[in-house]
């Protein structure tokens, strides 16, 4: 007995041993790497995040205003990623409380957009307003990363407009473009590399949770655990003789009972049965536990209505919430005046006079007759729209909408039509040779195939 308890007490003190070895090399209990995640974030956001923000100041105005709300986003989500490294996953609830910073700040940044539709640098403030909901990724499992990328494509449409509105005019809004793109590919490689399906938690440490504050440091080496009491071990049945000690006892009972094994039992009197008791029979079943009442949900408020506005701010004609309203004329605009038409519903808007451009924005079930443009003529987040176009445009952009029918009654000439995610789109011009009309759908479904070197695409045949 003496040789086991000796064997016993040296596995013990090795493994104690072993316990000490690991403790001194993870520091404490954190993972060796913990480290590198924080650090790598620290270069995301001292290479072109820093150069996007230095960018945003030196343009100043609405873009800076901005880039500070979203300075916030970075500074809430790189506290929220040194509480990852260091605390173990939290509960759902927790887990929302604990992004709710972040939640907050991007909110910001867009609400700020959505204040100053009217802004020189409005495309600025969109390009940024689209690309910010990529710091959502660590909301998302198991994909985080393609978040990023999805993000990064949404801005791009205006990014692609800050470039032709500068090139060869502004190099620093150039730059800045291009600093804001880079920034999200470096977070992208960042996520892709370090967070493949999701925000890494330490293994070790306390569980993460909302406002408790800098997560303290790890412990240092643990003290090594006092040795166990040594007892002498007690004999112990093998498995077969207990199981026919329990069997000779259980039958032992039996034989003792003989034949009067029942006699512990009580009798049931007739009154207490229920074939021979007709009032027992007139009982219903036990009825369930009562279900709590169904509280009906509170209707939401409704979004409070904001005021029509129809009027010339400077050189823009701004025709603004307006519903049911077919009679909007803008009668002698200048070829200096551009035209933005936002969240406007069932009303008519006619132009009776050559512009420089025009946006129409989130509009639904507007018509717009136009004389004509020297530039962009775009609907983007618009549904069942119709256009009328009496002279050239150089080109009709149609982004993200659904329905869209445009009308050229003195024929289309060198006008391009640039679709993205749109649906339902139709072109009307003349028939050649005659008064007729003719409708051409554009396609909205696309076909590609590798031919060996790179993709050739095409649209799609109709299968109807």
């Amino acid at each position: 007995m003496s040789g086991d308890l000796s064997a016993l007490v040296a596995r013990l003190e090795a493994v104690t041993s072993r316990l000490e070895a690991a403790a001194d090399k993870a520091g404490g209990g954190e993972p060796a790497d913990v480290g590198v995640i924080v650090e790598e974030y620290d270069q995301v956001l001292k290479g072109n995040v820093a150069e996007f923000f230095k960018l945003s100041s030196k343009i100043g105005g609405d873009v800076d205003t901005q880039a500070k709300f979203a300075k916030k986003v970075f500074d809430a989500q790189r506290e929220f990623i040194v509480l990852a490294s260091k605390s173990q996953k939290p509960s759902q609830d927790e887990f929302v409380k604990l992004l709710k910073p972040q939640a907050d700040a991007i909110g910001e940044v867009q609400s700020f957009r959505e204040k100053n539709r009217a802004s020189k640098v409005f495309n600025h403030l969109s390009a940024l307003s689209e690309a910010i909901p990529a710091l959502g990724w660590v909301s998302v499992s198991p994909t985080p990363a393609p978040h990023v990328k999805e993000m990064l494509d949404a801005a791009q449409f205006y990014m692609n407009r800050v470039l032709k509105d500068f090139k060869g005019k502004d190099e620093t809004h150039v730059e800045w473009v291009k600093a804001l793109k880079s920034s999200l590919t470096d977070l992208h490689a960042y996520v892709k590399a370090h967070h493949t399906t999701g925000v890494v938690w330490s293994k070790t440490g306390s569980v993460a949770k909302a406002g408790a504050g800098p997560v303290a440091p790890p412990p240092g080496k643990p003290a090594p655990p006092p040795p166990p009491p040594v007892q002498a071990p007690t004999p112990v049945a093998s498995g077969r003789d207990a199981q026919v000690g329990a069997a000779n006892a259980l039958f032992g009972e039996i034989k003792k009972a003989g034949t009067n094994i029942a006699a512990g039992l009580r009798k049931v009197k007739d009154e207490e049965k229920t074939h021979k008791n007709k009032n027992l029979r007139k009982t219903g079943p036990v009825p369930d536990k009562p279900k709590p009442a169904v509280v009906a949900p509170k209707p939401t408020a409704a979004a409070a209505k904001k005021p029509p506005v129809f009027e010339l701010q400077g050189k823009k004609w701004v025709v603004e919430f307006q519903e049911n309203n077919k009679n909007l004329v803008i009668a002698e605009p200048l070829t200096s005046h551009t035209v933005y038409i936002y969240s406007c519903k069932n009303s008519t808007i006619q132009v009776k006079g050559k512009i420089n451009s025009m946006v129409v924005d989130s509009c639904k079930k507007t018509a717009v007759v136009l004389k004509g443009a020297i530039g962009t003529v775009e609907f983007i987040n618009c549904q069942s729209m119709q256009c009328q176009i009496d002279d050239m445009v150089p080109t009709v952009s149609i982004d993200k909408t659904d329905g869209c029918q445009v009308f050229f009654p003195k024929g289309i000439g060198n006008t391009e039509v640039v679709t993205a995610k749109s649906s339902e789109m139709n072109i009307m011009i003349p028939k050649p040779g005659g008064e007729d009309m003719v409708e051409y759908c554009l396609p909205e479904q696309y076909k590609s195939v590798w031919n060996g070197k790179t993709f050739v695409t095409t649209c799609s045949e109709s299968l109807g």
